[in-house]
């Protein structure tokens, strides 16, 4: 009884409810009045299901409805607190700004290939309910296109709408609540928005110039992790790639755990410049390499394959299931009808490579004023600062640019960030050279 007095001085006894819904409405209808606020920690589930006389899977389960709406955000042992009003940060442009914004993550318009030609191929009789819902030239094709990267004899293809769709369904097919997931740190903006919003614990994983790193793993493994999302090259934000010795000694340490799911979100893919490495050896039990094509044929094409084991393939398909059943097949046509055509792969080719000349060309620049930054692979640069970033920023701001820090792409920060994500392949020369000169001014 004293522990339910203790609970009832705080504002957490507003809260009612005797089932699940009743309890997730009840936290929804006190947000709706602004009697709680944005930020503010909820009670624990023990706490919870102690003050309203509940069962702890009753509280549990309002919680993930809640996760699930985007109405709280799961912090795993920090607690759950009631979500911001307002969006976390997001990638693309910002709007109604005047300042140059170099931090939006964005492919080059002008590289991405013009549909209107595969458009006629990618039309075709109608498709009914009852159908399989995968394209089968696009299944085909993705196939192969996997298979060469795979340990695993047998992989299943699904289709979802994009990567970060694919583990959303990839992570609730196979975890519960208050499940631990090992996240890259620094990491890729909708990895930490997915698993926060799932409900799941972010375990972080620190990652270096080869990826991943061994000690990082290790911890998490010993901390039960059930699935890890990791990006073999390209990591964003770092550019990191995923190095063959790092790759074995990561497998190594897996060996051991075959059913922990491991997600690799390849999302550069046909533009990387460096070759595919994997954590997934041959006998591992769970596993997804999700490709989307939203890089190199253009955030619009809302589609991604996910190559899995069959178990995997079955519980996505289940999934998919009671909502979106199936991809549009005009969409998986017209990606097919893209990705086959010879001259379509070339211009991807030869935008994989634009992309790596302008990154080097601009550290280069960095380099010549001083600043050392190393060219990994991918849209944006990871640049290091002698100085916070925060403070950059501001100076950048002055000068008319919009840059972003390391801040927002961090787990669990154990202080100011010393970085930057830069997206300048799309500058002129005479912009890069007068950024580069502005950045270096910056921290002086």
């Amino acid at each position: 009884m004293q522990d339910k007095d203790r609970l009832g001085h705080t504002m957490s006894t507003l809260i009612t409810g005797t089932t699940a819904g009743e309890i997730a409405d009840s936290v929804r209808s006190l947000r709706d009045r602004g009697l709680l606020s944005p930020g503010e920690l909820l009670p624990s589930v023990r706490d919870l299901a102690t003050l309203l006389g509940v069962n702890r899977n009753t509280a549990a389960s309002a919680y993930q409805q809640l996760a699930a709406a985007g109405l709280v955000v799961s912090r795993g042992r920090a607690g759950t607190t009631l979500a911001a009003a307002d969006r976390g940060p997001q990638e693309g442009y910002s709007p109604g700004t005047v300042l140059r914004d170099i931090g939006t993550g964005n492919p080059d318009p002008a590289r991405i290939p013009d549909p209107a030609r595969a458009l006629t191929a990618a039309a075709g009789r109608p498709v009914l309910y009852g159908e399989p819902v995968i394209d089968q030239d696009l299944e085909a094709w993705a196939l192969n296109w996997v298979e060469a990267d795979l340990a695993p004899e047998t992989v299943r293809i699904t289709v979802t709408s994009g990567a970060v769709d694919a583990v959303e369904r990839l992570l609730a097919q196979a975890l519960m609540r208050d499940d631990a997931v090992a996240l890259e740190d620094p990491c890729f903006l909708s990895s930490i928005h997915t698993v926060r919003l799932g409900g799941y614990r972010a375990i972080r994983v620190p990652v270096d110039d080869e990826g991943m790193t061994v000690d990082g793993l290790r911890k998490a493994l010993d901390a039960g992790i059930r699935a890890l999302i990791c990006t073999p090259r390209a990591q964003n934000p770092t550019g990191a790639n995923l190095s063959p010795r790092r790759a074995a000694e990561l497998r190594a340490l897996l060996a051991d755990h075959p059913y922990v799911l491991i997600v690799e979100d390849d999302h550069f893919s046909l533009l990387a410049q460096h070759p595919y490495e994997s954590l997934i050896s041959a006998d591992h039990e769970r596993f997804a390499l999700v490709r989307s094509v939203s890089k190199f044929l253009g955030p619009d094409m809302c589609l991604a394959v996910a190559a899995t084991d069959p178990t995997t393939a079955d519980r996505l398909a289940m999934r998919l299931s009671p909502g979106t059943t199936w991809v549009s097949h005009l969409l998986q046509r017209l990606t097919y009808a893209q990705l086959s055509d010879e001259a379509v792969r070339a211009s991807i080719a030869d935008a994989g490579r634009h992309y790596a000349a302008r990154n080097a060309a601009f550290v280069a620049r960095l380099s010549a004023l001083g600043l050392t930054v190393t060219a990994g692979d991918g849209l944006n640069l990871w640049v290091g600062l002698p100085i916070p970033a925060r403070t950059v920023v501001e100076r950048l701001m002055r000068r008319g640019w919009l840059a972003r820090t390391g801040d927002e792409f961090a787990l669990d920060a154990e202080g100011p960030s010393h970085h930057l994500r830069l997206t300048v392949h799309d500058l002129s020369d005479a912009d890069a050279a007068l950024l580069a000169t502005d950045l270096a001014d910056a921290v002086s």
